[in-house]
C-alpha cells in the first residue's frame, strides 16, 4: 500500500474513532507524519468522499466527517423522529455523568461508562443537553457540560442544586478512587 493511501486510511479510522474535529497537529502527532502530509491526505480525502453521503470537513486547521448537503433533507427527517424519541438508558446514564461532573471530558465519560460514549455525547449536544468546550485542563482535548437551557428545564438554578448532588458526586469521586486504587487508569475528578 503506498504511503499517501497508508496516511489516508489512518486519518479516516482517527476521524471515525474520535467522532470529533481533530486538529492537523493531533494527527500529525497520531499518524507520527508531518503536517504538509498530513494537510495532503486530507485534500485527497476531501476529493475521494465529494460526491458520497459522507464528506470531509475542515476549516483549515481541524477536521472532522459530516453528512453531504445533498442528504440534508433526510438527515433533517432523521433528526426529528431522533428528537421526539426519549434519550434512552445510555443517553440519560451519560447525561446524568455530565450533569454531576461537568465539566467533564470524553476520555472520563467513556472510563465511567466502560464504553464508547462519542455517539450518545454527539445526540446529547444536537439536542441541545450539553454543550462543548476547550478542556480547562489545558489538554487537546474538549469538556462536556449541562446547558444553561437544560438547567432551566430541570428546575434549577445551578448543578449543585440537582436531587442529590452530594451523594451522586461522592460515589463518583469513590469510583474513581477505588479504579486508581486497583491499578485501572486513573481519571481526575474536579467539580
Amino acid at each position: 500500500m503506498p504511503k499517501d493511501t497508508k496516511l489516508e486510511s489512518l486519518i479516516e479510522a482517527i476521524l471515525f474513532f474520535k467522532n470529533e474535529p481533530i486538529t492537523i497537529t493531533e494527527l500529525s502527532k497520531s499518524t507520527e507524519e508531518n503536517p504538509d502530509d498530513v494537510r495532503s491526505a486530507v485534500l485527497s480525502l476531501q476529493k475521494f468522499y465529494g460526491d458520497r453521503g459522507i464528506v470531509l470537513v475542515s476549516d483549515g486547521e481541524k477536521v472532522t466527517f459530516g453528512t453531504s448537503p445533498n442528504a440534508s433533507s433526510v438527515i433533517e427527517k432523521l433528526q426529528k423522529e431522533e428528537f421526539s424519541r426519549d434519550l434512552g438508558r445510555a443517553g440519560l446514564e451519560t447525561l446524568s455523568i455530565i450533569l454531576y461532573k461537568g465539566p467533564i471530558s470524553r476520555k472520563e465519560i467513556d472510563y465511567i461508562r466502560g464504553v464508547n460514549s462519542g455517539f450518545i455525547i454527539r445526540n446529547l449536544l444536537i439536542r441541545g443537553l450539553v454543550e462543548r468546550s476547550e478542556s480547562e485542563k489545558g489538554e487537546r482535548s474538549f469538556s462536556y457540560k449541562p446547558t444553561i437551557e437544560l438547567l432551566r428545564f430541570l428546575g434549577v438554578k445551578r448543578v449543585e442544586d440537582l436531587p442529590e448532588f452530594e451523594t451522586a458526586f461522592s460515589k463518583l469521586e469513590s469510583f474513581a478512587k477505588t479504579s486508581e486504587d486497583s491499578g485501572d487508569e486513573p481519571t481526575e475528578m474536579t467539580s
